[in-house]
């Protein structure tokens, strides 16, 4: 039972983590080559969503999800997505993706411009500039990233107990339940045998950081 839960932590922590990358990559890059002005403006907005508990965050992603929520209201349809897996993955991503952009922005932007330059006056496409220059070069920063988001996501349980609707569990529900009930040692167990896997993964990915290049070492 305890393996099965944790492979499905594990899955919904994996996509999660995919999508924070796929999403937090180009905004990453997009503040980097903004105006330093607007810089500042983005990185406002980006964490804006983090002033605010996250109680509250995912307490308004239930009233846009719900059975009776905004969005069914808006489309005039009856989508059942509170309950679902999607949901759980979409309130990880909201809630962790400035991890993300953050470290990822922090190393674009400590990138010489000319090497950027240099690539596109040598023929270079600008994606080919983005594959062969910009993202070796922020390789530490997309590594800090993905420890950042992997972790709360795949240890996360009241975001699991909102937007899953009591549907399945997580490794985080596991834990809870187990302390609530005065299951102690059982929960003490598998809080001590996740603590070495993510002390592992730390130390995995870190193994790939470089701290000069500006990303942030967990």
């Amino acid at each position: 039972e305890y393996s099965q839960i944790f492979l499905l932590s594990v899955e919904l922590a994996v996509i999660a983590t995919l999508v924070c990358l796929l999403v937090g990559y180009p905004l990453a890059y997009i503040m980097a080559k903004a105006k330093p002005s607007h810089q500042k403006f983005f990185v406002i907005l980006l964490m804006l969503p983090m002033w605010t508990n996250l109680l509250i965050r995912t307490y308004s992603i239930m009233a846009i999800f719900d059975d009776g929520g905004f969005l069914n209201q808006l489309l005039g349809t009856e989508l059942h997505i509170i309950g679902t897996k999607g949901a759980v993955i979409f309130g990880m991503v909201y809630d962790f993706l400035p991890y993300m952009v953050l470290p990822i922005y922090t190393c674009i932007s400590k990138i010489d411009k000319h090497m950027w330059e240099a690539a596109s006056d040598l023929g270079c496409s600008p994606m080919r500039v983005i594959t062969k220059v910009i993202f070796p070069l922020s390789l530490s920063g997309v590594v800090s990233g993905v420890t950042m988001v992997f972790v709360p996501s795949i240890s996360t349980f009241y975001i699991s107990q909102k937007l899953g609707g009591g549907t399945f569990e997580l490794i985080g529900d596991t834990i809870e339940r187990q302390f609530v009930s005065s299951a102690l040692n059982t929960g003490a167990a598998i809080s001590l045998v996740m603590m070495i896997l993510i002390l592992i993964s730390l130390s995995v990915m870190n193994r790939f950081s470089d701290p000069e290049d500006g990303g942030i070492i967990v």
